[in-house]
């Protein structure tokens, strides 16, 4: 078990593999995953067909690349909010999580089969089409891999995480000082902890 000292610890490891997954994702499904078509016909090969419209666009997810920055901007709102607010923007980041590894799967079982529709409607009528994933498929899967990974943890930790210090609020968003003899040590503290001065 983790306890609440090495949770607070796993901060800044858990935010960076979350931006780092979403950002890839977002330039993975930038990109086609299936953009490589070669045909055969009447026995004879044929050179590959070039990557282009309608082709190119049957090889993409683009619902892929608006997850993907759905997870970035959570991430984002982590980083700088507390409370249940940071929570519950976690799981809206682990939601589009889901959906970002759900988009791969539904990739890796249609897309080859697009490429071969959009081929197929290109040209003639061929004996053997090949279509194939690119790297790009592969990098998204891993960034979807990593994102639910990351947004899951997120979720599970972020109550014991640090938060940023009261003075960045909005002014007039913090609460009126108490006078210093009306507080207990424990408010004392807490006020250091936020980085205020509990003199003044």
């Amino acid at each position: 078990m983790i306890d609440a000292t090495d949770r607070r610890r796993t901060f800044g490891p858990v935010a960076l593999l979350g931006l780092a997954a979403g950002a890839l994702g977002a330039v993975a499904a930038s990109n086609p995953w299936v953009a490589d078509g070669h045909a055969a016909a009447s026995g004879d090969p044929v050179p590959g067909i070039a990557v282009a419209d309608p082709v190119a666009s049957a090889g993409e997810m683009p619902l892929a690349l608006a997850l993907s920055l759905v997870l970035v901007a959570a991430w984002g709102v982590v980083l700088v909010t507390r409370g249940r607010l940071r929570r519950t923007v976690a799981g809206l980041g682990l939601l589009s999580a889901t959906g970002l590894v759900a988009t791969v799967v539904v990739g890796l079982l249609t897309l080859e089969d697009r490429v071969t529709e959009a081929i197929l409607e290109r040209g003639p009528a061929s004996d053997v089409i090949a279509s194939d994933f690119t790297g790009w498929f592969v990098a998204a899967a891993v960034g979807a891999l990593a994102s639910l990974v990351a947004a899951g943890l997120a979720v599970a930790w972020s109550p014991a995480w640090p938060e940023m210090g009261r003075r960045y609020d909005a002014p007039g968003a913090a609460p009126a000082a108490t006078p210093p003899g009306e507080r207990s040590n424990l408010d004392l503290w807490k006020s250091m902890d936020e980085g205020r001065d509990p003199t003044a």
